[in-house]
This record gives structure tokens, sequence and C-alpha cells, in this order.
């Protein structure tokens, strides 16, 4: 990883951020607001994806950043699990709910990818 000088410019990350900006903004609105318990574990799972990205890069080793990717590998399961279940309470239509998951499934495939190639 040494060509990568900054967090910011790991495309995991900067993919962690816009979704992090998508949860926020989504769960600001009616009727998914009102649900306190959904939206804090929602964000809190968002925040985790980038925050551990960052946090496993900062520890400049391979190990260590790996160990970190499975964390926020983690996390980004745990937001797909939520999105499933602001779909089934109806906080989403269907089109939101694809444009979610869809986003979630390429940032799980890039940080896998980032995760494999630390490990290898």
């Amino acid at each position: 990883m040494s060509s990568i000088k900054r967090f910011e410019d790991i495309i995991a990350w900067q993919k962690a951020r816009l979704l992090c900006n998508d949860i926020y903004k989504l769960t600001n609105t009616n009727p998914f607001k009102s649900d306190k318990d959904l939206v804090w574990q929602l964000r809190r799972a968002a925040v985790s994806i980038m925050a551990n990205i960052a946090e496993g890069f900062e520890r400049r080793g391979d190990k260590q950043f790996a160990y970190f990717l499975d964390i926020s590998i983690g996390s980004i399961a745990e937001v797909k699990s939520h999105i499933y279940i602001a779909s089934d309470l109806e906080y989403i239509n269907n089109v939101t709910f694809d444009d979610l998951i869809i986003k979630i499934y390429e940032l799980s495939k890039i940080t896998n990818g980032l995760r494999k190639y630390l490990k290898s």
C-alpha cells in the first residue's frame, strides 16, 4: 500500500463516505426518522465502515489494515441487513432500496478485494 499516502485516496473509503452520506440523508426523512433505534443502528454501522478503513490504513501495516477491513466488511453486512428492514417496514421504496443495495454490493466487492490483496 506504499503508493497510497492518505486514507482519503482509498476508493473503498471514498465509496463508504458516499454511502454514509446517503444513509444520513435517508434516515432524516419521514417515516424513517421516527424509528430512532433503527436510525441509530444504521448510522452507526455506516460510520463504522469508513472509520475502520481509515483507522486500519493509519496503523501502517498490511496485517492490521486487513483486520480493520474485516470489521468494515462486517459493518457493510450490517448496513445491508438494516436496509432490508427499512424496505420491509416500507420506510424506503423499491427504487431507493435497489440503489442502496447496488452501492453496498459495490463497496463490499472493493473492500473484500483490498482485504484479499493485503492478505496475499
